[in-house]
């Protein structure tokens, strides 16, 4: 493809999401003043909330870190055709994981950060074997299976929790990580660590497999064109495995992140309340940014601006929490019609031909 219709794609798929945040904001609007709020003030608000200094900037940063991953796990599955939404269960092992390498071992400071970002990142990617084997060999869909894994993570790390691996002196927490294995503080007064390079580089590297690697290639040739990948030679269970291994590694990485790159309290709560809900944002991040690695990062920093400038919403225009969360919700369901709607299509595409 040359760099004129590269370009028109470019601004058309900009163009699609730019009408559909609109319409999303209309409907925010509107769902406003049926309730008696003041639209204008609130999203003044938002905006201030969310990027109003540098130290709003950094903390919408930092609600974006998770998101990128959690995003980047279903990217990558819809990329080799696959529908999966283990990102959850896969956040909580590699949480825990953060809690096991980061608290029980003592080691030197740069050392120690990166046992612990791998100790997650391998976590993750153990609880994604289950499923990736589940449909490899036995045809189970993902969709089930992860669903089955989620739940099963979310109770198996709520007893380490709470059971085993709890701080004696605060039993509604985990034991913290020690200082040697936490990420530094980038900005005095924000939550922003330097563990949003670790998520950029991450997405970064996935980006650039996908567009310059043979099995890249070969992944996103099966999702596409299942009939083409198989006249290609291409073997559909390694690359089923692949993405499921790189989608809990990235899970995982983001659970990690939350423990070891999160202050203030560098641990994992029994509720697990610090990491519950990520995976599943993560799909909107993705549908947001196309299902593409690059698409992702920013999506997460929107979706991060929503999370952190919401809150303000309230503080400043009245707007009640049950109110913008169901704006918010409108507004990530219109941005992500485009991609859905472009999902759908290839889906039926796949049907005909098969």
């Amino acid at each position: 493809m040359g760099m004129w219709p590269r370009l028109k794609y470019a601004l058309r798929e900009v163009g699609l999401s730019l009408l559909a945040m609109g319409i999303g904001l209309g409907f925010g609007a509107l769902l406003m003043v049926i309730y008696g709020y003041d639209p204008i003030l609130a999203y003044k608000a938002l905006f201030r909330g969310a990027f109003g200094d540098i130290t709003e900037v950094a903390e919408t940063l930092a609600f974006s870190i998770p998101l990128m991953l959690t995003g980047l796990t279903f990217a990558i599955g819809v990329k080799a055709g696959l529908f999966n939404i283990g990102a959850e269960g896969q956040v909580y092992l590699g949480a825990i994981g953060a809690v096991v390498f980061g608290g029980l071992l003592s080691l030197p400071h740069g050392i120690h950060v990166a046992i612990a970002v791998l100790g997650a990142m391998l976590f993750g990617a153990l609880w994604s074997i289950g499923p990736a084997l589940l449909k490899i060999y036995r045809g189970v869909h993902e969709v089930i299976s992860t669903i089955m894994f989620n739940w099963i993570a979310y109770w198996f790390v709520m007893y380490l929790a709470l059971h085993v691996l709890v701080d004696p002196n605060r039993s509604e927490r985990t034991i913290p990580v020690a200082e040697t294995a936490r990420f530094g503080v980038l900005l005095k007064g924000s939550t922003l660590t330097g563990a949003i390079y670790v998520a950029i580089a991450f997405c970064l590297v996935v980006y650039l497999f996908l567009s310059l690697t043979k099995i890249g290639f070969e992944l996103r040739l099966l999702g596409a064109n299942p009939t083409a990948a198989q006249y290609a030679g291409v073997n559909p269970k390694k690359v089923i495995f692949l993405s499921f291994l790189i989608g809990g590694l990235a899970a995982g990485l983001a659970g990690g992140l939350q423990i070891i790159g999160r202050p203030p309290a560098w641990a994992l709560y029994g509720t697990l309340g610090n990491v519950v809900g990520l995976g599943f944002a993560g799909i909107g991040v993705a549908l947001i940014g196309r299902n593409n690695p690059i698409g992702v990062i920013l999506a997460a920093i929107f979706y991060g601006a929503l999370q952190h400038g919401g809150r303000y919403m309230e503080y400043e225009a009245g707007v009640c929490s049950e109110l913008i969360g169901a704006i918010s919700g409108l507004i990530i369901i219109a941005l992500s019609v485009p991609e859905v709607v472009t999902l759908i299509r290839l889906r039926l595409k796949k049907w005909k031909v098969t």
